[in-house]
C-alpha cells in the first residue's frame, strides 16, 4: 500500500510525522501557497497535479492505493476533486476535517458566508486586520473606506492590491498574547477570518474577545460527501484498518 496524504495543515503535519515513525509507505503532497514551508518527513511533492487528470495520473504513476486529505477547510475545490476521482478510480478516500469554531457568551461575531458581504457589517474608517491570507484578498476592494491590514506567511511578491492597504508579515503559531500585542499597536477595530476550526489559530479570536474587537466569521463551503474523521488519532485509525 502507498498512502497519499494531502498536506498543508498542522493535522498533516502530525499525520506525516506518525506515518514515518511507523514505516508506512507514503507520500505527501503540497498545493504550494507558501513559498517555504515546513519540511514533512515523507517524499514530498509541491504545487499541485495540473488539474483532474493530472491527478489522475499521479495517481497510476506513483500506485497510490489510498488518499488521506489532510488539507484547509477552505480548500474544498482539492477535497471535491480528490473525492470524486478516488470514487471513480475506487480508491479509498477520508477526508480530516477539524470541527469548526463555536461563538462563546462574550464572543463578537458576524458569520457571512462570502468575503464580500463584510462590508455591509464593518463601519466607514476602521481598522481591519484580514487573517484570510492573500488569495482572497481582491474580495475585500468594497472596504475602500477602511484601513486594511493583510497578514501572510511570505514577504509580498506585488504591492497591496487597494491604496487603503497594507501587509503584515508573520509566519504561525501564534499565542493569544501574541495576538494581543499585535492588535494593540496596529490599533484594530476589526478582524475578520475564516472558520477554520483547531485550537491554534483560534488565538486570534481569543485575543478579539479580550480586547472587545468585532469578528467577521466566514463560514466554511460545502465539502465533499465522503468519509471524514475530525482528529489526527481518528486519520490514523483509518490508516490502520485499510
Amino acid at each position: 500500500m502507498t498512502l497519499l496524504l494531502l498536506a498543508g495543515t498542522g493535522e498533516a503535519k502530525q499525520i506525516a510525522e506518525a506515518l514515518a515513525k511507523k514505516g508506512v509507505l507514503a507520500r505527501a503532497s503540497l498545493a504550494g501557497a507558501t513559498r517555504v514551508p515546513s519540511p514533512l518527513p515523507l517524499p514530498t511533492d509541491r504545487g499541485g497535479f495540473g488539474g483532474r487528470e493530472g491527478f489522475k495520473a499521479y495517481l497510476q504513476d506513483h500506485d497510490i492505493s489510498a488518499v488521506l486529505d489532510a488539507t484547509h477547510p477552505f480548500a474544498h475545490r482539492i477535497s471535491h476533486r480528490t473525492a470524486q476521482v478516488c470514487e471513480e478510480m475506487s480508491l479509498p478516500y477520508c477526508q480530516v476535517l477539524r470541527p469548526p469554531w463555536e461563538p462563546g457568551t462574550e464572543d463578537r461575531w458576524t458569520r457571512v458566508d462570502q468575503e464580500e458581504e463584510a462590508a455591509e457589517h464593518i463601519p466607514q474608517g476602521a481598522t481591519v486586520f484580514l487573517a484570510t491570507g492573500r488569495q482572497t484578498l481582491e474580495r475585500f476592494a468594497n472596504l475602500a473606506a477602511c484601513r486594511l491590514i493583510c497578514r501572510q506567511i511570505d514577504p509580498p511578491d506585488r504591492p497591496f492590491p487597494f491604496p487603503n492597504g497594507e501587509f503584515c508579515i508573520g509566519r504561525p503559531p501564534f499565542t493569544e498574547t501574541d495576538e494581543m500585542r499585535l492588535f494593540k499597536e496596529l490599533g484594530v477595530d476589526w478582524l475578520i477570518a475564516k472558520n477554520a476550526g483547531g485550537p491554534i489559530p483560534r488565538t486570534k479570536l481569543d485575543a478579539a474577545r479580550q480586547l472587545g474587537i468585532g469578528v467577521i466569521l466566514i463560514n466554511r463551503p460545502p465539502q465533499p460527501d465522503a468519509p471524514r474523521v475530525e482528529t489526527v488519532a481518528g486519520a490514523l485509525d483509518w490508516v490502520r484498518a485499510l
